[in-house]
């Protein structure tokens, strides 16, 4: 399996310890998230150290009112890394507003711009903005990742565009029926997974920490939504992470 999005680095417990009980679980690849340039720095050095754990390397839209959104440039050069796999995780945010719209979408589109120059995809946090950032992601023409998916809104153009979709433990949730049909309506060859580590433990393990091991319960969710075996959602998701992130 693969746990597509985790923030190692904000764990309370060292990455060598929550690797190594992934790869108990099955957990073979981790793509730990960079969301500043200390960050970035933090994950390209758990990925240097780590076997099978990748990195993608951005500037949180939480970020882009100050003064962090200006070291675009520390962020380029983080992304020469042959560990760095993706450009991310960016995009809108108009549930917590520490940073203005404008701001938000400005630092956006210089992340897209940036994963065009790279030829990376880029990994989009959408929350409750799902009209602005299809209209941001409409001229970009690599690939999409939209993690933790839980914008039932842009579906729609999630599949006519062929993105990404990456579920996170709040798939799980009793009163996540939404999400669960979300995440049956996409084609098999477009599913992801994810822990979003630290946060949003999965149902069995709801009021403890997450962690990549945990990325097993929402792999027995999606399978249960989809009428699959959770060993073929496993294998699929697994294969698409590869296709994703460019993965050996």
């Amino acid at each position: 399996m693969t746990d597509s999005h985790a923030h190692l680095d904000a764990c309370d417990e060292p990455a060598d310890a929550l690797v190594e009980r992934a790869r108990e679980a099955g957990v073979t690849r981790v793509v730990t998230i960079g969301t500043g340039i200390d960050s970035a720095r933090a994950s390209l050095d758990i990925a240097e150290r780590t076997d099978g754990v990748y990195a993608a390397l951005g500037i949180h839209p939480h970020e882009a009112s100050g003064a962090e959104a200006q070291r675009l440039d520390e962020l380029r050069e983080l992304l020469a890394h042959p560990k760095a796999v993706a450009v991310g995780e960016t995009g809108l945010d108009t549930v917590r507003r520490y940073a203005t719209p404008e701001d938000q979408r400005r630092l956006f589109e210089a992340h897209l711009a940036l994963a065009d120059e790279l030829s990376l995809p880029v990994v989009v946090h959408s929350r409750e903005a799902e009209a602005a950032t299809a209209d941001a992601l409409q001229p970009f023409g690599g690939t999409v990742v939209l993690h933790c998916f839980s914008s039932p809104g842009l579906l729609e153009i999630a599949l006519e565009r062929g993105y990404y979709v990456s579920f996170a433990g709040n798939v799980t949730y009793p009163k996540a029926a939404e999400l669960r049909a979300a995440a049956a309506a996409v084609p098999a060859d477009r599913l992801l997974v994810e822990t979003d580590s630290p946060y949003l433990p999965p149902q069995p393990v709801r009021g403890r920490s997450n962690e990549p091991a945990h990325v097993v319960h929402t792999v027995a969710a999606l399978a249960a939504a989809r009428g699959d075996h959770p060993a073929e959602i496993a294998r699929r998701t697994h294969e698409n992470a590869a296709e994703a992130f460019g993965l050996p």
